[in-house]
């Protein structure tokens, strides 16, 4: 009996589809649009970017396809959803508007940036250890279930909120250009690569990441950044924030290969390891406040001070940086430049920054001689009357000396000094009367007693 063969094809509408099989063998030409099935469907690998392709009917066909790179083409959509072995897929750079994975379950790799996608499922892609998205239209993301995922990368999106507290083996994030306003890294402590710049996140705690190699978040609102975990850290950029603090005493300054905090307005100083240390590649290059403590940085912040004065009355002066205020911390009464002062009292400025404050103080004594000489002093070392200084107003005094009831000198004292902190050769004086003697420039001598209590 005679017996009759049909080969089985596949349809192929697109001519730079075909014409790129053909190329490599899969089908012998011309172009029919059709490709014999049997030619590509134990294909393991496909590569087929920047060709101008804009169908890829007949991939279906490809069912033993593990990897497909079709990038760079003029592709608006790509039905994989019978290429179940695939684990790795590049379709970055077209014009793809829905991509449908669910079926892929042993996907790995997923490249689909710079497309038209509003959203991406990958709920079932349970294996996914790399998603690149960025440069899509997506407003949402959600990775709770790809365990396995080691790099995401969904920047340049609309992106209100992510939560990657699941990802726990991811190394390298990138989510910039979002609009992100939190981010939680806390459970992420494998992190090495951080890109979160362009957003609008205030708060950012790094301290649990001390994997972090690089860390970019420029352009934010971030008030503080504390680095002082991130014992890795080679290179970060934080510019452009508000920022008020940055703490870099993470012990590895001397290994960080590029640094950038400019444009930080209110940054008064930066902690480091080491105040003199090689700063050749931080910018910007012309800051000089560095500090080995947080607690040093309030120092920087401007504060008028004034001297103390003795005198009938005293009118407050025009100040640039603070305000007069009766108690400490910018409590008590508000004063004015202007304020005549005609009782004895001790004014304080303050200083009230978007990032600090800092406060200087100056006391009043209102007397009808230019000096005040005090009774007593109580040098217990609380803080309050510990020396015993003489305050003048015309800097007319020479000197100062200081007498025991015997007439011993104790202490010699120039008019600036703190005053006399109640000890004699290292030794605690007991309380007692003391005499003091004054020389005047004008010749004239003042002396006199006062008391020590203890």
């Amino acid at each position: 009996m005679p017996c009759i063969g049909v080969s089985q094809n596949t349809f192929i509408p697109d001519d730079n589809f075909e014409q790129a099989l053909i190329d490599l063998g899969f089908d012998g030409g011309p172009l029919d649009d059709f490709v014999p099935t049997a030619n590509i469907s134990s294909v393991n690998e496909l590569i087929i970017p920047s060709l101008d392709i804009s169908d890829l009917t007949g991939i279906e066909d490809f069912t033993a396809l593990s990897i497909l790179d079709c990038s760079d083409n003029l592709l608006t959509t790509v039905n994989i959803s019978s290429n179940t072995s695939l684990t790795q897929l590049f379709v970055q750079n077209n014009q793809i508007a829905t991509l449908n994975v669910s079926t892929l379950s042993d996907l790995l790799i997923l490249w689909c940036f710079e497309n038209d996608l509003n959203s991406i499922d990958v709920s079932r892609n349970l294996k996914l250890i790399s998603l690149v998205c960025n440069n899509n239209n997506l407003t949402d993301l959600n990775t709770t279930n790809n365990v396995a995922l080691n790099v995401l990368v969904c920047n340049d999106n609309l992106i209100l909120d992510i939560d990657v507290s699941d990802n726990i083996g991811l190394s390298r994030f990138e989510c910039g250009n979002n609009l992100l306003s939190t981010l939680d890294l806390s459970n992420n402590l494998n992190l090495s690569n951080l890109s979160c710049e362009e957003n609008q996140l205030i708060n950012l705690n790094l301290n649990s990441n001390s994997l972090l190699s690089s860390i970019f978040c420029y352009g934010n609102q971030l008030t503080d950044l504390d680095l002082s975990q991130n014992s890795s850290l080679r290179n970060l950029d934080c510019s452009s924030n508000n920022l008020c603090s940055l703490d870099l005493s993470n012990g590895n300054n001397n290994n960080i290969t590029s640094l950038n905090f400019e444009f930080n307005t209110n940054l008064n100083c930066v902690v480091v390891d080491n105040i003199n240390g090689n700063r050749d590649v931080w910018l910007p290059a012309s800051f000089s406040n560095y500090v080995d403590s947080i607690d040093d940085c309030s120092n920087f912040i401007p504060v008028d001070s004034l001297n103390n004065f003795v005198g009938v009355t005293f009118t407050l002066p025009v100040i640039n940086n603070g305000s007069y205020f009766t108690e400490s911390a910018g409590n008590g009464t508000t004063l004015n430049s202007g304020d005549v002062i005609s009782t004895s009292q001790t004014i304080y400025i303050y200083n009230q920054t978007t990032c600090g404050s800092n406060e200087s103080s100056f006391t009043i004594l209102i007397t009808d001689r230019d000096y005040y000489i005090p009774k007593y002093f109580t040098p217990n070392n609380d803080g309050t009357n510990d020396y015993w200084k003489v305050f003048e107003s015309n800097s007319n005094m020479v000197n100062i000396s200081i007498f025991d009831k015997y007439g011993k000198l104790l202490k010699s004292l120039s008019p600036d000094s703190e005053g006399w902190n109640g000890m004699f050769n290292g030794q605690l004086m007991q309380t007692d009367d003391y005499w003091y003697l004054i020389n005047f420039s004008s010749g004239e001598v003042v002396t006199g007693h006062f008391a020590l209590k203890r």
